[in-house]
């Protein structure tokens, strides 16, 4: 069989079957719970609870803006993994195709990632008082 005339979109067939069954898994197990699971509301369940313990303070306090700076520092720099995992698993075949290129643009890459977590060093970003 020859897979050159294969259209390059049915390669991507097993992918979408595959999110296509988790969708409907999850959604199908989310409103299955919801519809054999019994609904019973009360205050007690409605009611914070802190190891068994009575509530101290309110539940609704607000976090400190530090607790989100953190968090988008850390998916700012957690992104650069997506990017260099396919850089990684190709690199030999990209090593003798294009030579040191793919290399030198990789480390390229990681200075500005580099140059960026200097940055919000020196601002105080990850200082936490």
């Amino acid at each position: 069989m020859d897979t050159s005339a294969i259209s390059p979109i049915v390669s991507y067939v097993p992918i979408f079957i595959l999110i296509g069954i988790a969708i409907i898994l999850g959604l199908l197990l989310t409103n299955l719970s919801r519809l054999l699971g019994p609904y019973r509301p009360s205050n007690l369940k409605a009611s914070a609870y802190e190891s068994g313990m009575d509530p101290v303070g309110s539940a609704h306090e607000r976090f400190s803006v530090k607790f989100y700076l953190i968090a988008m520092l850390f998916i700012l720099f957690d992104i650069e993994v997506v990017f260099m995992y396919p850089w990684a698993v190709q690199y030999k075949q990209l090593l003798t195709q294009f030579g040191m290129f793919p290399f030198i643009e990789m480390l390229v890459f990681v200075a500005i990632l580099f140059i960026g977590y200097i940055y919000v060093y020196k601002k105080g970003g990850l200082k936490w008082s």
